[in-house]
């Protein structure tokens, strides 16, 4: 079954989504109005800044549509987008999509110049031990509440979690060449 799985284009790195899953072979849309969720079976919403992302999704009347798109398809949120999917956010400039019963707190690594690379186990994923996780001024998960399943995990702190179709990465997969954990994601479509 062909899938197009649409990528949130209002600000961020959603063109290096795209690029990862156009590599294994899927259809993609950059996602700039509510109305082009109809198209797709699945989206990314991407890391970036999630104020900026808050004001562009109360602008173009995303909130609503985002919702009960991720009733029926699944989503991801990587970074900035793993803030949006959450139920509480520590930052009340956000407003969060409420998907998955987790809190949220932003630039919980600090600013830019404290990013790093680190290498993550990786016992759901097939393949390598390891990920190669990107953290730029990345969000920390603090609660991870009934419902959610911690699949990965750094230094203690979760950084993958799933709630039935959602997903939230707290660092930028899309960053690396390894794309082991957008191959997952495309598995959760296929159900």
């Amino acid at each position: 079954m062909a899938r197009k799985i649409g990528v949130l284009a209002l600000q961020g790195d959603f063109a290096k989504h795209m690029a990862m899953l156009e590599t294994l072979g899927v259809e993609t849309l950059a996602i700039k109005k509510p109305q082009q969720l109809e198209e797709c079976d699945a989206l990314i919403i991407p890391g970036g800044e999630s104020t900026t992302l808050t004001k562009l999704m109360v602008k173009y009347g995303f909130y609503e549509p985002l919702r009960e798109f991720s009733r029926r398809h699944p989503v991801m949120g990587t970074c900035a987008g793993a803030i949006l999917v959450a139920k509480d956010v520590d930052d009340p400039r956000v407003q969060p999509l409420g998907l998955m019963n987790i809190a949220a707190k932003r630039n919980a690594y600090g600013r830019q110049v404290d990013s790093f690379v680190t290498d993550i186990n990786t016992p759901m994923l097939a393949g390598a031990p390891t990920f190669p996780a990107v953290f730029i001024r990345a969000p920390k998960i603090s609660a991870v509440r009934n419902g959610v399943e911690i699949l990965m995990s750094s230094a203690g702190e979760p950084v993958m979690v799933q709630e039935g179709n959602i997903l939230a990465v707290t660092f930028h997969p899309e960053l690396t060449k390894d794309n082991r954990i957008h191959r997952y994601f495309l598995e959760l479509t296929s159900d």
